[in-house]
């Protein structure tokens, strides 16, 4: 008796053994499934007057291929698609006939990424990177225009997610796409569903530089604005950092703060001229940060502007400026504001154009920061390398708006522009050769404050309405601007207008390479007659072929058993 209980222990034991066994390589097949994962940026959501545009769902969890199979069902498959060998008409096609996908991964250019430092700020372009960055606004004007129900989203290439790719191309060679049948890689992200951001706001800061002004003199002193709109607008709120639209104003604008600041900490140097600085947000909407800024000035402020001048996009050029204006050319404040910035131009042996728009009153679209001025009758201009006015939500530092593409050089010759035409209207001197802001004095350009502002700049996604109130960008523009003007002010607005937002910007992809299912049944049924045949052994060798042979025996019926 004690010999068949040991034997009957044994065999449980054994039993018990097997089954560790099993799930032990079950643990180490799902540990092994997990190929990458990578952070993924999604395409913005957003509604535009109500109507939807951007991606529309966050949650993926479909199968990878590497292109669009024809007449293959694709609502459950993810596309990836590598930005450099995009066929931008294929893709509109495709989105614009509604065509059924599970989802799209574009991979981005690794020169783009804010981790790149290579030639960071460079200026020259080779004819590929042109093409690239030309694609990049193609595709996000492409993509921003459009209602798509199905997540986008947007990756950096690296070794690993290129890794990936190759598998993926190779298995979508033998014409055999990734399915649940078939096996291969399966793309996971888990987001919660976007919501709508409820009342997003907008922050102005405002910096001030009091004139000197003459004992018994009661008359107030005239002032000069130098604006710049901070905040960006792009495919991928969390890579919209705009280096050029408008970190290059932004940082132009501090450094011309610091430089004045040291001019009019002496009070003999301190011209007779307040100097009003503003950092506004809202910019890719109608400059609405910069209207409700302008309102809040009482009407003495209003009227004591001599003239605004707005910076924008001064990053990438070449050899030319544009100062763009909405009074006739033969206005006499317009006329001497552009021979003043054609004079030193000319010295500094760069080219300086105007461009004359009109302001339609009746429609609400506001093209150029300085026309919100113009609209209050403020005499204002922009200085910009774009010869034209962008189209709404058009250059608003998105995907192609890098670092990569920045002169550094450019924004250095933009801001002793502006610097010394200002300096020379201040202090009288215009008509005269005199370099305020010369290189080799202590009021020179400091290329190494410009430098580590664009790096912050660059790193730094702006769009507005994901930025709070106590944002740390924020909060840095107002110290950086206290510590060369006084009367700092920080203004928070709704921001207005027809544009409603949700969120899930950010997430993180895992990329699962899978097995079939007809690996998946093979696997089972060997594991099944593994166990059969083990248990048949162990059973025959403790309790004999018989107890084996009685396991499988119909029992007799109850008629039988009566009788």
């Amino acid at each position: 008796m004690a010999t068949r209980k040991g034997r009957e222990g044994e065999m449980l034991e054994s039993v018990y053994s097997v089954i560790a066994l099993v799930f032990v390589l079950v643990a180490c097949v799902e540990l092994c499934d997990a190929a990458t994962v990578v952070d993924v940026y999604r395409l913005i959501q957003y509604d535009l007057a109500g109507v939807p545009f951007g991606s529309r769902l966050a949650n993926l969890n479909h199968h990878a291929a590497s292109g669009f199979a024809p007449a293959a069902d694709l609502s459950r498959t993810v596309v990836i698609v590598p930005v450099r060998d995009i066929n931008i008409t294929f893709i509109g096609d495709y989105i614009t006939q509604k065509q059924p996908l599970g989802g799209l991964l574009f991979l981005l250019p690794r020169m783009i990424s804010s981790e790149n430092r290579d030639d960071m700020g460079r200026g020259d372009q080779t004819f590929e990177e042109k093409l690239m960055r030309n694609m990049l606004g193609e595709l996000e004007q492409l993509l921003i225009h459009a209602s798509i129900p199905y997540p986008v989203y947007f990756a950096f290439e690296d070794d690993n997610i290129d890794d990936v790719l190759t598998d993926i191309k190779r298995n979508d060679a033998t014409s055999q796409p990734a399915t649940a049948t078939t096996g291969g890689y399966k793309l996971v992200v888990s987001a919660p569903e976007p919501k709508k951001i409820v009342s997003p706001t907008i922050t102005n800061i405002q910096g001030w530089l009091p004139g000197l002004k003459v004992d018994g003199d009661a008359n107030q002193l005239p002032t000069i604005a130098i604006v710049a709109s901070y905040d960006t607008f792009g495919a991928a709120p969390a890579l919209s950092v705009g280096s050029d639209s408008n970190g290059s104003g932004v940082v132009a604008l501090l450094e011309i703060a610091r430089l004045f600041s040291l001019l009019y900490s002496n009070p003999k140097t301190r011209g007779r001229y307040n100097l009003l600085f503003g950092l506004t947000s809202g910019g890719p909407y109608n400059y609405n940060g910069t209207h409700k800024w302008l309102r809040s000035f009482d009407q003495r402020l209003r009227e004591s502007i001599d003239y605004a001048i707005c910076l924008n996009s001064i990053g990438s050029w070449d050899n030319e400026l544009w100062i763009h204006v909405s009074k006739p050319p033969e206005n006499a404040y317009i006329k001497q504001m552009f021979e003043g910035f054609a004079e030193v131009a000319e010295e500094l042996g760069l080219k300086v154009g105007l461009k004359h728009k009109k302001i339609n009153i009746s429609n609400p679209r506001v093209a150029w920061e300085h026309e919100q001025f113009s609209r209050l009758r403020v005499t204002a201009a922009t200085l910009s390398e774009l010869s034209v006015a962008p189209e709404l939500l058009e250059r608003t530092g998105g995907l192609s708006d890098s670092r990569h593409f920045l002169n550094e050089a450019a924004i250095i010759r933009s801001i002793k522009l502006v610097a010394e035409s200002l300096a020379r209207h201040i202090y009288g001197h215009e008509g005269k050769n005199i370099q305020i802001f010369a290189d080799d004095s202590s009021l020179a350009v400091n290329p190494s404050y410009i430098q580590s502002w664009l790096h912050l700049l660059s790193r730094t996604p702006r769009v507005a309405p994901f930025c709070s109130k106590n944002d740390p960008f924020i909060l840095a523009l107002k110290k950086e601007l206290a510590d060369h003007t006084v009367e700092v002010n920080v203004q928070h607005e709704v921001l207005d207008g027809m544009f409603t937002f949700y969120d899930s910007t950010k997430a993180r992809l895992n990329i699962y390479q899978v097995a079939s299912v007809t690996f998946d049944l093979l696997l089972l049924l060997v594991l099944g007659s593994y166990l059969i045949v083990l248990f048949s052994f162990l059973v025959i060798t403790t309790r004999g072929l018989d107890d084996l042979i009685s396991l499988f025996r119909r029992p007799p019926s109850r008629k039988l058993k009566t009788a």
